[in-house]
């Protein structure tokens, strides 16, 4: 996969239009605007509470060295 192909995960706190509010909402995105997009589709006329990146755990970069494989691998 390519670098195109890379997303992060952002959180997001929000309130409907409605007034209910929805923590700990997860989407993936290219980019903050992407995952925000996203949640425009699923969410229309939402207030935005809280926006957060969150940490992809277990993931290994390209440039992971042999040890850092080992050390997951290990865990």
């Amino acid at each position: 996969m390519g670098a195109a192909g890379l997303t992060t995960k952002y959180g997001f706190r929000i309130r409907t239009r409605t007034g209910m509010r929805v923590d700990n909402l997860m989407i993936h995105g290219r980019d903050l605007a992407d995952a925000r997009r996203k949640l425009e589709q699923m969410y229309r006329h939402c207030e935005v509470l809280e926006t957060k990146t969150v940490a992809m755990p277990g993931r290994i970069d390209a440039s992971a060295s042999f040890e850092d494989v080992l050390s997951l691998l290990s865990k």
